[in-house]
């Protein structure tokens, strides 16, 4: 694992986040939202494929440029646009657990 990498697993707030990437936020939105402004920063890396398709020297912008995203997103977002966001979020989640056809539901297993 790269230094970068370790030293953003040792983080331990999201106060921690924003001063390590060098984005400047307002302390009392993120202080409230801090695991909306979170979950939207961890999609947006997802979502980019970070750090596989970046390189090392890349990857704090890279990262610090999806933090303020997220941050920027979240604070100009309506209530639906943020309960849409949360919606999406849970059935991306659901999608990649196990799914159950209908049909083996009420199936016994024959012994």
């Amino acid at each position: 694992m790269s230094e970068f990498l370790s030293a953003l697993n040792k983080l331990s707030s999201a106060e921690d986040f924003f001063a390590f990437l060098d984005v400047s936020v307002d302390p009392d939105v993120v202080k409230v939202n801090r695991l909306h402004i979170l979950k939207r920063f961890n999609q947006y890396i997802a979502e980019a494929g970070l750090p596989g398709s970046v390189d090392e020297v890349a990857l704090k912008p890279a990262y610090a440029a999806h933090l303020a995203k997220a941050y920027e997103d979240f604070t100009h977002t309506t209530g639906v646009a943020e309960k849409m966001f949360k919606v999406f979020k849970q059935a991306e989640k659901a999608r990649k657990q196990s799914f159950v056809g209908v049909e083996a539901v009420g199936k016994k297993k024959k012994s």
